[in-house]
């Protein structure tokens, strides 16, 4: 091999190096990078059922020491089928910032004659009256022969959340009717527990 055509053969092999680094170099420059970021702030909100036994004053009833007493003028002189009722106002607090749903989910607890009774208890309007009438036009959410008896309904109803204010009040329509053997001189009581359950938060 003459030394011109070796000198050739390293120019190009030189040049060919050349030429792979060049094309390295313009890989590295064309891989640009641009990056964006996001944040999030995260609070939990307030939830909080008052009642009230006549829709202007509410306040909590969280335990049953603590149950708001209804029937309070109508049931101490009960004669057998003798049918009474009462009402009893929840809604969601002024610091609620979430609505939710209602329901009666157990039976009421009982003691005393409570064979002697069965009720109802029914979601109505908060301006009705409560009686017969209103309380089968309304959303059942108990009812038993027995004071203590198994919850028959399954049904929620709607509690609305107001804005910076009360929520929209619930009128609970609750029926008691004496059995038709009620003896004299028998006593009873019971406690309902309502239960509202947040919604998802939107």
């Amino acid at each position: 091999m003459s030394q011109t055509a070796s000198r050739r053969r390293k120019v190009l092999a030189i040049l060919a190096a050349g030429a792979v680094v060049g094309v390295g170099g313009a890989y590295t420059l064309a891989a640009w990078n641009d990056s964006e970021f996001v944040t999030a702030d995260f609070a939990s909100g307030s939830f909080n059922l008052e009642g009230s036994t006549d829709n202007a004053t509410y306040t909590e009833h969280a335990t049953a020491d603590a149950a708001a007493e209804v029937f309070t003028l109508t049931t101490d002189n009960m004669v057998p089928e003798q049918v009474v009722y009462d009402s009893f106002f929840v809604r969601l607090d002024a610091a609620t910032t979430v609505s939710g749903t209602l329901a009666q989910p157990s039976a009421a607890t009982a003691t005393g004659a409570v064979a002697d009774y069965a009720y109802e208890i029914a979601a109505i309007d908060p301006t009705a009256t409560c009686d017969a009438t209103t309380l089968a036009a309304g959303t059942l959410l108990g009812s038993a022969d027995a004071l203590d008896g198994a919850n028959a309904a399954t049904n929620t109803v709607d509690l609305v959340a107001g804005d910076g204010a009360a929520g929209t009040a619930v009128q609970l329509c609750i029926q008691v009717t004496a059995s038709p053997d009620l003896a004299q001189g028998q006593t009873a009581e019971a406690t309902w527990e309502f239960v509202a359950t947040s919604n998802d938060a939107s």
